[in-house]
């Protein structure tokens, strides 16, 4: 008889799952692995409209001369906090709906640093993976620009929304670099931790907690960025209306552009993020569990 495992697995154990996942992630054909690439930017991108959500200003009241004021909102850290949670749903669907995320895809360093990866298969998964979270996160943009979402709550959520874009683009190269750098390495601990999971409550519980912990800091993901700053243009950049009539609420309105989001934001927050996972985690574990049985 099969012995039935209800503990989680190994260190060692999780490591020998993560080099035979990245071998399969490597080989997937070029169709599949890009869809499941347009499903992962998306799944990211309804986290990151969730936590744009409920974090947005105070409540909106309605006086009973027409006047809309704003009860006060929550203290930073619980504002943080409460972002990092409903941010998680993002990888929640990633991992258990099945999509192709750039980002934990860096653990396929480990199969490529025990030989059974080539380096021009691991580059394949990550160009291909890339471009389909754009198109997934991008897509999700505009979709959330047509259903003018921003304009709820007497414009709190669409003042929010640019308020986040304007604050990534506004990084410095070096600042963003280490940020991207921080965030990577607790989503692929995240993900490492799923590899050891049994059921489908041990991997939410699994991606809980670090990914709360990176959005409440403040650390950079590129692919929630792909929504994230993209959806704020199109609001600026497509509804001059609105724009004008929040202007006021939001410094430094001037600094969000497409070349400040490819060149602030984008680049190194990618960079960092690739150092965050295939180094402080692929490269750490593969070491300690996996270096001496490269083939």
């Amino acid at each position: 008889m099969n012995e039935i495992k209800i503990d989680a697995l190994l260190p060692a154990e999780i490591a020998e799952r993560a080099e035979a996942i990245g071998v399969r992630k490597a080989g997937m054909p070029f169709f599949t692995m890009f869809m499941l690439a347009v499903l992962a930017g998306a799944f990211i991108a309804l986290g990151a409209i969730f936590s744009t959500t409920v974090a947005a200003g105070g409540l909106a009241v309605t006086g009973a001369d027409g006047s809309v004021q704003f009860t006060a909102s929550l203290p930073y850290g619980l504002s943080r906090l409460v972002m990092g949670l409903t941010f998680c749903l993002g990888l929640i669907l990633v991992v258990l709906a099945g999509a192709e995320l750039f980002t934990g895809n860096n653990l396929i360093v480990m199969a490529w640093a025990s030989g059974k990866v080539t380096g021009r298969a691991l580059l394949r998964n990550w160009a291909i993976v890339y471009v389909g979270n754009f198109v997934g996160a991008l897509g999700t943009a505009v979709m959330m620009f047509i259903t003018r979402q921003y304009t709820f709550g007497a414009n709190v959520v669409g003042i929010n929304a640019l308020k986040i874009a304007v604050g990534k683009v506004e990084l410095e190269f070096w600042q963003a670099l280490a940020l991207g750098v921080l965030c990577n390495a607790l989503v692929c601990l995240a993900v490492w931790l799923t590899y050891g999971a049994h059921s489908t409550v041990d991997k939410i519980l699994a991606i809980i907690f670090p990914i709360t912990a990176f959005v409440a800091a403040g650390f950079e993901h590129s692919i929630a960025n792909m929504y994230f700053v993209p959806y704020a243009l199109l609001i600026r950049n497509f509804d001059p209306g609105f724009t004008a009539s929040v202007a006021e609420k939001i410094p430094q309105l001037e600094s969000l552009t497409w070349g400040a989001f490819f060149l602030n934001n984008l680049l190194p927050v990618t960079i960092g993020n690739i150092i965050g996972g295939s180094v402080l985690v692929a490269a750490v574990y593969w070491s300690i569990f996996l270096r001496g049985n490269k083939k």
